[in-house]
């Protein structure tokens, strides 16, 4: 069995709309970055990626590659997840933490979930996704930003 973590922080902006856990968010701003932004689903990738020593998210999918840009962030933990069977590895379990002052996100964590897990290929009991605040410390309770947390276990097959 090997652990992976990963961790995303993007800034919130205005003129975009806000992904979190592949779904689309109500709210008046969005995150600023060169995919969708989707911060928990980074910190997802980077967590396969970490469990299986292949780099981070960054080292794939560059910023300065232009196929990337505005690409849907489930596209591309589809392609991680890809890698990871392809290293002859099986996903176990997420375990994910979103940090926001705002929006409050508690009443979308079961579409995140749900959404992960078909992404994945795995059943909903194997990705957990919580949202916590700063309690209005630091640049997410500032409401600059929104940061995500994510740890994944793999095993080889």
């Amino acid at each position: 069995m090997r652990v992976g973590f990963g961790y995303d922080v993007h800034a919130l902006v205005t003129g975009r709309p806000l992904f979190l856990g592949g779904i689309e968010i109500p709210y008046p701003l969005g995150l600023q970055g060169h995919s969708d932004a989707d911060v928990l689903l980074h910190a997802i990738c980077d967590a396969l990626l970490g469990a299986i020593g292949e780099g981070d998210i960054g080292k794939h999918f560059p910023d300065t590659d232009s196929q990337y840009r505005d690409i849907k962030s489930s596209v591309l933990l589809e392609k991680v997840n890809h890698k990871v069977k392809g290293k002859g590895f099986r996903l176990i379990n997420i375990d994910a933490t979103l940090v926001a002052q705002k929006p409050r996100l508690s009443e979308f964590i079961s579409r995140m979930v749900t959404q992960i897990a078909d992404v994945l290929d795995i059943e909903t009991g194997r990705v957990n996704v919580k949202a916590t605040t700063t309690e209005g410390l630091g640049f997410a309770g500032r409401e600059e930003g929104i940061a995500a947390y994510a740890v994944a276990l793999v095993e080889e097959e």
